[in-house]
């Protein structure tokens, strides 16, 4: 026992040393060349010897084995030497690919040949900077912030500029700095933030924000702050038309507009990886659809794709939000008057017939209501459906999880099946849902599946995602991702 208690000791240090060794080198292609390293889409920058071993452990749930870091550390540093152009790695993914191999080529080659599109392409990153404004800082607007503020790097790609808010108090900014800093749900800041009350600026990790004082979309000069061709989130969801958001594009320095609520009228609702292709540069305003739309669409697609979706039911089981009240009082809405933090509480919701906005085919098959529960944040949605193909619990759960592994979808869709799992494990999950594959029931062509989501900031993540469309500021990913409808088709 002394002898497998030295043993499991050493093991340990040895993985903490190899970790430990990764950290400069990620740090550097983060900063130096604006390479992004992830696992299984798990953002590795920043992240601390501990984070590191933990997302390499959790690939087993992926690829059913623990992603050895004596493999992924070699990988690095072959990378680091390459001279790499902005680009998106995932390690886990080229680990497999070369373990796939089998030493028919050295790691040399097989990462210049897959990587090639942007070996020796440092310094010539094609994108082009653009200022971003965060029009309200609420809790969709602070954790785009977060985002944003981490993704800085370089400072090529989007730059968070300026938010604009209302003045709450003679100290607004310390709150507001403050309320960036501290998260009773997602936890404090990782980083340091400075304000400077004389000129109204929050400095967050070297990224310097201007906070603007307005009430009115239409009154802000912000080629005064030194912005320009601005791409205006609003995040506020007082105006979600055409005309409202059209408000924004009257200020000097703005450019486009992108909102965080399901749009009106003609306006494009954005699920990125379904449509995010049909935004193209002429227009102005596109909105980014709601947390739930997001969180079910692509499993939907992924679904209708292989096997047909003859109808269904979506029922939600939302975490309750701000524009509920805490205790019993007077609502405009039915039921939400009720105290949200005593009641679940029945209320409509528009996200079944919103997924036929990105997903057209699908078209007048859905129903959806939503039940709101007393817990802060994570979602999730039940999608009841009636297949046109026949399959059982084995093959869907297979095909989904490949979906999440290996397809274009794979940064919207993920797979877990663990026993254990409760809504607080999905507290910051970037994806936009997760099937939970232990709890899917299949009879023939009936099928029911349970899709967690952290509706704040796997939203916030799908956000982003619309917004570097947007903009062109995403660096391409490698290895390349076969698209979702490529897989495994149904004859």
């Amino acid at each position: 026992m002394i002898q497998d208690a030295d043993r499991a000791r050493a093991t340990w240090s040895n993985r903490e040393a190899l970790a430990e060794a990764m950290i400069p080198l990620i740090g550097r292609l983060y900063r130096d060349n604006t390479v992004v390293t992830s696992v299984y889409g798990r953002g590795l920058v920043n992240k601390s010897v501990v984070g590191l071993l933990k997302a390499h452990r959790f690939a087993r749930h992926i690829a059913d084995v623990e992603l050895p870091l004596d493999e992924t550390l070699p990988i690095l540093q072959a990378v680091d030497g390459l001279n790499l152009g902005a680009a998106s790695i995932d390690l886990a993914r080229l680990a497999l690919g070369f373990r796939e191999q089998n030493d028919r080529v050295t790691l040399d080659e097989y990462l210049r040949a897959e990587l090639a599109d942007v070996v020796g392409q440092h310094g010539l990153d094609g994108r082009t900077s653009t200022d971003v404004v965060l029009y309200g800082f609420g809790r969709i607007g602070r954790l785009l912030a977060r985002i944003l503020i981490e993704h800085a790097g370089g400072g090529q790609g989007l730059r968070l500029r300026a938010i604009v808010v209302r003045r709450g108090s003679a100290n607004d900014l310390v709150k507001r700095a403050s309320l960036l800093r501290r998260d009773s749900v997602h936890g404090p800041f990782e980083g340091t933030i400075t304000i400077d009350e004389e000129n109204n600026t929050i400095l967050a990790n070297g990224t310097l924000i201007q906070v603007i004082y307005s009430g009115d979309p239409a009154s802000v000069d912000y080629t005064q702050f030194g912005i320009h061709d601005a791409i205006v989130i609003d995040n506020t969801g007082k105006w979600r038309d055409e005309e409202g958001l059209s408000q924004h594009l009257k200020c000097p320095g703005v450019a486009r507009v992108l909102l965080t609520a399901p749009g009106k009228g003609t306006l494009k609702n954005i699920v990125h990886g379904i449509n995010h292709t049909d935004i193209l540069p002429s227009d102005r305003i596109i909105t980014a659809a709601s947390c739930t739309t997001n969180a079910i669409t692509p499993v939907l697609k992924a679904i209708n794709d292989r096997y047909g979706i003859i109808d269904g039911h979506v029922e939600t089981v939302h975490s309750f939000t701000n524009d509920q009240n805490l205790i019993d009082n007077f609502h405009s809405g039915d039921r939400r008057g009720r105290s949200a933090a005593l009641n679940m509480v029945i209320t409509e919701t528009g996200a079944a017939k919103a997924v036929a906005k990105a997903l057209p085919e699908l078209a007048g098959k859905l129903t959806g209501n939503a039940i709101r529960v007393p817990t802060p944040d994570v979602s999730m949605a039940i999608l009841n459906l009636n297949l046109a193909s026949a399959t059982d619990k084995d093959e869907l759960n297979t095909y989904l999880r490949t979906m999440s592994l290996h397809s274009s979808l794979h940064r919207q869709i993920d797979f877990i099946d663990s026993p254990e799992v409760v809504s607080s494990d999905f507290l910051g999950s970037r994806r936009a849902g997760i099937v939970d594959g232990l709890a899917t029931i299949v009879t023939d062509q009936k099928a029911v599946l349970y899709v967690w989501y952290d509706n704040e900031y796997g939203y916030s993540c799908q956000v982003i995602r619309v917004l570097e469309e947007m903009s062109g500021a995403h660096a391409p990913i490698f290895p390349a991702i076969v698209p979702a409808a490529a897989l495994e088709p149904v004859a």
